[in-house]
């Protein structure tokens, strides 16, 4: 009995660790990777469910298309015809050929521009910030609370443990979970176009210079999500990510606090927050 309670004491231990590695690994890729990052937003929710809807009904279009191909080959080759049909109409077949693939047509666009307007339409935000994509970092500005930084990516001898190569930066944006953030994006009107980019969030946006765009995401889950500029915006393209960490309601106050406190006594670099996942 001791025996057997030690080694459901190991297993419940390698599990926990097991699943706390997993949700380590959930907000950023993943070596052998297959499929779409775990979603972390309502948005890349409906944006999984609908890929693979897509997935199903282009795989039985294809298996349809190469059972035709096949019964073809094996029903109509010269060796079983060696005198071809000379049928030219089949009002049924060309009928079933043009409406079939309008149906189809269809049941993807029901959903796809359902997806669209969730996508674009910005619900009632409980945080508002900026961004602006320079060459080649990105600026953050909070403006209901006069905040502003900038974050740039770590380098190979900045990085702490845990942090993953070419995607930590030194100022994350910072978030609280489960509340709306409406994003404005724009770029260094001197500069060049980027794009804010988040997989898990389903959201990316063009920075425009001169223009404003806007879109927004409700993160689900506390932790930090990974994305990169995914716009060719020059010599350092790959080198501007984008960090967000998703924190509770008292710990997203408390550093609004602590940015607020720091701006009043003078001071001009905003830290990031820390938190131990």
């Amino acid at each position: 009995m001791a025996s057997t309670r030690r080694f459901a004491a190991v297993l419940a231990t390698a599990s926990a660790m097991a699943t706390a590695a997993t949700a380590a690994l959930a907000q950023q890729p993943r070596d052998w990777q297959l499929g779409l990052q775990p979603a972390g937003s309502p948005v890349m929710e409906s944006i999984i469910s609908f890929h693979n809807m897509l997935l199903v009904i282009i795989t039985l279009i294809v298996l349809f298309v190469l059972a035709l191909l096949t019964y073809c080959i094996l029903r109509f080759n010269a060796a079983r015809n060696p005198v071809p049909s000379r049928t030219s109409h089949n009002t049924l077949l060309e009928v079933a050929w043009t409406v079939i693939p309008v149906l189809i047509l269809v049941i993807i666009a029901i959903p796809s521009f359902r997806l669209l307007y969730f996508q674009m339409e910005t619900p009632e935000p409980d945080v508002t910030i900026k961004t602006t994509g320079y060459q080649w970092y990105w600026s953050y500005e909070y403006p209901d609370h006069g905040i502003s930084f900038d974050s740039l990516m770590l380098t190979d001898d900045e990085l702490q443990p845990g942090q993953p190569r070419l995607l930590a930066v030194d100022n994350e944006m910072v978030v609280p979970v489960g509340k709306v953030v409406k994003l404005l994006v724009t770029a260094d009107p001197m500069g060049v176009i980027h794009s804010w980019t988040i997989p898990s969030f389903g959201s990316k946006v063009d920075a425009v210079p001169g223009r404003m765009n806007e879109t927004w995401f409700r993160a689900e889950k506390t932790g930090v999500y990974y994305g990169q500029c995914s716009e060719l915006c020059g010599r350092d393209h790959a080198f501007m990510p984008i960090a967000v960490r998703v924190v509770t309601q008292e710990e997203y106050e408390a550093w609004i606090q602590e940015q607020t406190a720091s701006l009043g006594k003078g001071g001009s670099a905003v830290a990031s927050l820390r938190v131990t996942d």
